[in-house]
């Protein structure tokens, strides 16, 4: 499992111009099954993402795919998180 935080780094001016291409990568994100849930940070420094049934190197990729990204509007930053325990309802988590 992974917690992506995607900082925004560079020109927040620009945000608009690429908002629903970003949107259209985060449904591509749901479809293939990576994707769990996504959000906005509360201080509006970016986004984060919970993502599984992917690799660091499949998920790294997939990233780099992301207009926010590619325009260099944020940057990625991926914590891999194994989990030690889980409530019931997230038990797919889990390593096997």
């Amino acid at each position: 499992m992974f917690i992506v935080f995607l900082k925004l780094t560079g020109d927040k001016s620009r945000i608009p111009e690429f908002m629903a291409d970003h949107k259209d990568w985060i449904g591509k994100g749901f479809n293939n099954g990576t994707f769990l849930t996504v959000g906005n940070l509360d201080d509006g420094a970016g986004g984060a993402i919970l993502a599984h049934n992917v690799t660091r190197t499949e998920l790294e990729t997939f990233l780099q795919e992301d207009p926010f990204v590619t325009e260099g509007i944020a940057t990625p930053e991926v914590h891999e998180v194994t989990p030690a325990r889980t409530d019931s309802r997230l038990s797919f988590l889990m390593p096997t």
